[in-house]
């Protein structure tokens, strides 16, 4: 058990931001990571020109990594939004335009995770009338992710982070889970699970375990205090991934975890080489 029992993946959209994007994928390959994932890479644009999604594909086969998460088109991230699928206007517009487009790019790396953020609650926007925005654009995401045999991601932030974001505990995020899945019959949305915005959130962590690793689609870990690699702060993360292991969670961790003031390829000390590409 512990960290060497886990499939991890590095995100790129966090990790190794040193380097312009098409650099990233070699440089997780060469810490020895096998697996990325990424955060929508144009944030100015849901249809980006298709020589730049063909380049982004052709940076991860070179490499020789796998991608293995990849966001909706989320706005303005890193930034002040936190998705578009729930923001009525041009916002939910630019969202509906992005869904075949990550779906087919998804499928041309093989990619099975979409994550859709839900997007922030808007001044003078009926909260209502977000939410069934997002309800059917959640569909139609869901529905495009399984056609390319993927799965639809819906995650829980965390509110001092996040404080117009509406998803902001793990029954909440559950919620929206059970009603696309309800919605659609596809039983493909899964709750994106992550421990850092969990805690931040003053969740009990064991207990989300206990209660939802069954509808888990996704980890994604951070340290907290700080968002830091693990070790650096107080969480017990190495026996959090074992609960969720024996709790029947088989799949990706997602390190998505700021590396401090050192380079990106030495903020991995605390995982052995030998643990980081994954079986």
């Amino acid at each position: 058990m512990g960290y060497p029992d886990q499939r991890f993946d590095v995100n790129l959209s966090i990790l190794f931001t040193e380097l312009p994007l098409l650099e990233r994928p070699a440089a997780a390959a060469a810490a020895g990571f096998t697996a990325v994932e990424l955060w929508w890479p144009w944030i100015e644009t849901p249809t980006p020109p298709q020589a730049e999604l063909d380049a982004l594909k052709k940076a991860l086969d070179d490499a020789g990594t796998q991608l293995v998460g990849l966001n909706f088109y989320a706005g303005q991230l890193p930034g002040p939004d936190r998705g578009a699928l729930s923001v009525p206007g041009t916002e939910s517009d630019r969202f509906r335009a992005n869904i075949e487009v990550a779906a087919d790019f998804a499928a041309s790396v093989g990619c099975t995770a979409l994550n859709a953020l839900y997007g922030n609650r808007v001044e003078g926007a009926d909260p209502q009338v977000q939410d069934a925005l997002a309800l059917e654009n959640l569909v139609s995401a869901a529905r495009a992710a399984d056609r390319v045999g993927a799965i639809l991601l819906v995650e829980t932030l965390n509110q001092p982070e996040s404080p117009l974001y509406p998803l902001v505990s793990a029954p909440a995020a559950i919620e929206v889970v059970d009603k696309v899945n309800a919605a659609t019959g596809l039983g493909n949305a899964k709750f994106l699970l992550d421990l850092y915005h969990l805690s931040m959130n003053g969740e009990d962590l064991s207990q989300v375990i206990k209660a939802y690793a069954a509808k888990t689609g996704h980890v994604q870990i951070a340290d907290n205090p700080g968002r830091g690699a693990p070790g650096t702060g107080d969480l017990p993360l190495e026996r959090l991934l074992d609960e969720l292991k024996d709790a029947g969670y088989a799949g990706w961790v997602g390190l998505e975890y700021k590396p401090g003031d050192r380079p990106s390829a030495e903020s991995f000390d605390w995982l052995p080489v030998s643990a980081r590409a994954a079986g």
